[in-house]
């Protein structure tokens, strides 16, 4: 995948997270974004950071001294390689462990 694609493909999937947490409640989770990278607050304090990053071909997510960095596959998923995570059900789970909130992504 060129520059191009992995930069229309990653700000698609940011957009999406964005607009979808964007619906929870502020005071569960306080959704803001700068310079393309997607910032999460969440309830308990848990700050989560997601971010393309195109030199690497891959969305990066921190949270809770934890990285993970997810490659696009073809049938539309972000999966880290490392683990087999992948970003969306990662990122579910890691709001309902943080604060009980249930969003489906």
């Amino acid at each position: 995948m060129d520059d191009s694609g992995f930069d229309s493909r990653a700000h698609a999937e940011l957009t999406y997270l964005e607009e979808r947490l964007g619906e929870l409640d502020p005071d569960q989770v306080e959704v803001s974004t700068s310079a393309g990278v997607l910032k999460l607050e969440l309830s308990d304090g848990t700050k989560v950071v997601i971010n393309s990053h195109r030199a690497a071909g891959q969305i990066w997510m921190a949270a809770v001294a934890t990285a993970w960095h997810f490659d696009p596959l073809a049938d539309g998923r972000w999966v880290a390689a490392r683990t087999g995570d992948e970003l969306r059900p990662t990122l579910v789970r890691l709001l309902r462990e943080r604060t009980g909130v249930d969003v489906a992504l």
